[in-house]
Parts: C-alpha cells; sequence; structure tokens
C-alpha cells in the first residue's frame, strides 16, 4: 500500500526552490505501512509510520514564508514548499532530523497535489 504524494508546484516561484534540485517525478512525500518519507531535492526527513500523529491542511501562505526548504521562525517545524496556495502540516510523536539546522522537527508542512488524500492517509481532520 505504498503511496506517492507529488509536489503542487507553482512556477512563478521556481526560482525558489530549484537550487534545493527538486525533481517533479521523484520528490514529495512517500507513505507506506512502516515508513513516512517527504524529499525535498537533496534533503530528505523519515520516520516511522507509527511517529505519525497527525495531519491537517494549511493554506494561503505568504510565499517568504512558504517556498523552498525552511524552519519556522515560530517554532521547530520544517516546511518543504513550492506553493503558496496550500500544505499539509504533519506531526510527530518524537522529534525528527534534524534536516535543517541543529534542532529536531516536531511538524513538517508540504505542499503536495493532493491534500486530502494524504490528511486522509495520516489520521487527520483535513
Amino acid at each position: 500500500m505504498a503511496r506517492f504524494f507529488p509536489y503542487a508546484y507553482e512556477e512563478r516561484l521556481q526560482l525558489l526552490w530549484r537550487p534545493f534540485g527538486l525533481r517533479v517525478d521523484r520528490d514529495g512525500v512517500h507513505v507506506d505501512e512502516e515508513r513516512f518519507v517527504a524529499t525535498f531535492g537533496r534533503l530528505r526527513l523519515e520516520t516511522s509510520r507509527e511517529n505519525v500523529a497527525g495531519a491537517h491542511v494549511t493554506r494561503d501562505y505568504r510565499w517568504w514564508t512558504a517556498v523552498g526548504a525552511r524552519l519556522s521562525l515560530v517554532d521547530d517545524g520544517l516546511t518543504f514548499g513550492t506553493t503558496t496556495v496550500a500544505g499539509v502540516c504533519v506531526h510527530f510523536h518524537e522529534r525528527v532530523g534534524p534536516v535543517v539546522g541543529v534542532r529536531r522537527h516536531s511538524a513538517l508542512t508540504a505542499t503536495v497535489e493532493d491534500l486530502d488524500g494524504l490528511v486522509g492517509l495520516l489520521g487527520g481532520d483535513g
């Protein structure tokens, strides 16, 4: 039951995510019975499926806080962003990483195409 959720790309912002080496055919969120893996070019966040606490959709981001791989200025969350429209915020029981910076991450926001599909698979409220 492996599923792949590719990113939703906003072409006008490609100069902001292109330096990370994203590949449309490869990068996104991969989920199977045992693993949750999100790739963003050369970056990779991986944890057990049991470590996923839930997920929900977030919307309407400012471009400077949403696009690229970045840490939240408010908490230890991580974003893998390719669009300002919407994404899925995935929460973890135990922090993972670090992927960017030196702190481990309690959540990841990923701007995938199938928001409801990922939230439904991970046990969230959409």
